[in-house]
């Protein structure tokens, strides 16, 4: 093996089950932070049923909240 990659997932993973809806800015920032910091690869959210889950029923703004990377 030549490389790694490493992928964070936090932005969807882990705000998927929180209780609480975090605010679609404080999602931006959060991703824009993990940009900063040098991650290449990211899973920022999932395009879901708000039903299913709650927290990603803002997808579509925090894709055009994003700065181009």
């Amino acid at each position: 093996m030549d490389s790694i990659e490493i992928v964070e997932v936090g932005p969807r993973d882990g705000l998927q089950n929180i209780a609480t809806t975090v605010p679609t800015d404080i999602k931006i920032q959060l991703i824009h932070a993990l940009v900063d910091s040098g991650y290449k690869r990211m899973e920022i959210g999932s395009f879901v049923s708000p039903k299913a889950i709650p927290q990603m029923a803002d997808m579509d703004e925090v894709v055009r909240g994003l700065r181009p990377m």
